[in-house]
């Protein structure tokens, strides 16, 4: 893969609440291809905890103002897997508590050019588990029921960089 096929975003996530949380996000999309999602966490309370990327890149009062999941299609929440999903919707990060939480996945949705690029919003992370849309409550279908947000920062492009391929 060629660098100049390939367009590189980045987004710095810092800790929101006093939570410690922090960490980079990598996106990498090569040409007419799907993009790469590489992410390391740090600080994590041990579980599963919902990670999405927010309509706005506005943080001026913290994660709140990111504004809610990007969803362009306007569709129910799903998992990144689903067929019908918010763009954003990239599932849960795993942390065991000690260690870094590492993520990498391909995702066939987001996309780094176009009028539907995720570049100038930003990716949150939660403090709970996301149910994937298919919890019984009330806000499953709209947030996955993911809690507060504990990290966020703003996607931007990025000059090419090393990244991990999805196992």
């Amino acid at each position: 893969m060629q660098a100049s096929d390939t367009t590189y975003a980045i987004c710095v996530l810092l800790p929101d609440l006093a939570s410690g949380v922090e960490g980079i996000v990598k996106f990498v999309q090569p040409a007419g291809g799907k993009t790469i999602v590489n992410a390391t966490i740090k600080n994590l309370s041990a579980g599963k905890h919902g990670f999405h990327v927010h309509e706005f890149g506005n943080l001026s009062e913290g994660c709140k103002t990111a504004g809610p999941h990007f969803n362009p299609f306007k569709l129910t929440h799903g998992g990144p897997n689903d067929v019908e999903r918010h763009v954003g919707d990239m599932g849960n990060v795993v942390s065991d508590g000690k260690s870094d939480t590492i993520l990498v996945y391909e995702d066939s949705l987001i996309e780094l050019t176009g009028v539907n690029t995720i570049v100038g919003r930003s990716v949150v992370v939660h403090a709970d588990e996301d149910d994937l849309g298919r919890g019984n409550y009330e806000d499953s279908k709209t947030t996955g029921h993911a809690g507060a947000r504990v990290a966020c920062g703003v996607i931007g492009v990025s000059a090419p960089f090393e990244f991990s391929k999805p196992n």
